[in-house]
């Protein structure tokens, strides 16, 4: 069986894999399989075990010594919990109220989304080390629940910038919504408005900030992506702050081309003509992004802005009464640096595993991070955020705030605007739970001491 591509969480990775018809015969289409599914039969069948371990061996990307050596203890030795309701992937939701957690969108997405745009949002960078160690870096943190605390009553909420949010998850910006639903963006910033977080519109966005500002009901945060040109970038801004946005996000992660393996074999099963969408070429893809619209784009060459330097955040500064916020910091030196430019406030970001693959998740970087900065400007974090314990672990350590990506867009592909609603419903329920769990009845009480490296 070969693996068409992966995406592991610590305790159950979960790989596309060729179907079978009736009689065996193999089938082009591809179901989704489970590694926890498979170690359960392996512990009822023998022969099961025998044809795991045969497959396991002839797969490089799910090769395991680990994994194999526990499977052949199996005749002898149950694992222990031994997983009663295993996550079965061939049994779809059909209603977002029916999921239980946000992994329960995924899948229906994958169905859902043409091949070549799931593969747009699900890929990492190389061998997706990064992609991985964002989800398992929380593994290396453990919550010191307090006790003997009322909490009975929970309070989220979370000022930034001089601004009351009713919760510390925001809506990262992501671009290309309309990949995965026809109402994109706007799906996305109505479901943000019903559930009270804020929101973030990329410069990648199909949707113009006017358009997000009004489906929004109100101002909006804005990612900028520069690129090379100083006056594509000032338009952008000027325009931006014309719309009301009061807080600019600037990506500073994107410096050039990016190796994404699972979207490169996603978009092999894609049987669209891509070319009829996707015009070529920088200036090609500009074009397709409103916030480009009215913009000299004959001498752009790239939407990567790689000649950044802290002199643009400087002229930036001067440009703009925005706040400014830098996205993609990952060492103390930057964090520091932010401080120093003047900088209003910093994203700890590896932009989800998709622009670098360093290996280093962003929860292992942020207490680092935090104590450069010494509360001097609010630190935020995104990256492999799906548990309401994940939020805690990141707001102990010292972030101000979490940024969640993914899962949203897992929602949107599921069900659109229902879907999104309800993964942000479940990611506050469960925070809501943590915080009870913790001992903490507000966010202000969340402190280092919170948690301890495992």
């Amino acid at each position: 069986m070969d693996a068409i591509s992966i995406d592991r969480q610590p305790a159950n990775f979960r790989a596309w894999a060729p179907g079978k018809a009736k009689g065996g015969a193999k089938m082009s289409s591809y179901k989704w399989v489970s590694a926890s599914h498979a170690q359960q039969q392996v512990v009822h069948h023998e022969g099961h075990r025998r044809r795991f371990l045969k497959w396991l061996s002839a797969s490089p990307l799910l090769a395991s010594p680990g994994l194999a050596a526990w499977a052949a203890e199996l005749p002898s030795k149950y694992p222990d919990p031994i997983i009663w309701a295993p996550f079965n992937p061939n049994d779809l939701i059909t209603n977002p109220k029916d999921a239980i957690n946000v992994f329960d969108f995924e899948p229906v997405a994958r169905k859902n989304v043409p091949p070549a745009h799931f593969g747009y949002m699900a890929s990492g960078i190389d061998d997706e080390v990064t992609l991985r160690a964002n989800r398992e870096g929380y593994l290396k943190f453990q919550i010191r629940p307090r006790r003997l605390n009322d909490v009975s009553k929970v309070d989220m909420s979370v000022e930034l910038f001089g601004v009351k949010h009713a919760t510390p998850i925001i809506i990262a910006p992501t671009g290309g919504n309309r990949f995965f639903h026809n109402e994109g963006e706007l799906a996305v910033a109505r479901a943000a408005k019903a559930g009270q977080h804020m929101y973030t519109l990329s410069t990648s966005g199909t949707k113009s900030i006017e358009e997000l500002t009004a489906a929004y009901g109100g101002p909006i945060w804005y990612q900028l992506y520069a690129s090379p040109s100083w006056d594509v970038a000032r338009a952008i801004v000027k325009r931006v702050e014309a719309a009301g946005c009061p807080v600019l996000e600037v990506t500073v992660d994107r410096l050039g081309g990016r190796n994404q393996e699972t979207l490169f074999r996603l978009r092999k099963e894609d049987t669209r003509d891509c070319k009829t969408c996707h015009e070529p070429g920088a200036v090609g893809r500009a074009r397709r992004r409103p916030m480009y619209d009215g913009i000299d784009l004959s001498a752009m060459k790239a939407m990567d802005s790689n000649n950044m330097t802290w002199d643009f955040i400087k002229r930036l500064r001067d440009t703009t009464k925005m706040k400014i916020v830098i996205k993609g910091i990952l060492t103390h030196e930057d964090a520091k640096l932010c401080v120093e430019n003047g900088v209003d406030g910093l994203i700890v970001s590896n932009h989800g595993g998709r622009g670098e693959d360093s290996g280093r998740s962003t929860i292992d970087a942020l207490p680092e991070i935090v104590e450069a900065v010494g509360g001097r400007i609010p630190v935020l974090m995104d990256g492999g955020i799906r548990r309401g314990t994940d939020i805690i672990k990141a707001l102990a350590l010292g972030a101000k705030a979490v940024c969640i990506g993914r899962p949203y867009l897992w929602g949107l592909g599921a069900f659109g605007q229902p879907g999104v609603e309800r993964v942000l419903e479940l990611m506050r329920l469960e925070l809501y739970g943590a915080m009870q769990q913790t001992g903490v009845k507000n966010l202000r009480e969340l402190t280092a001491a919170h948690v301890r490296r495992a």
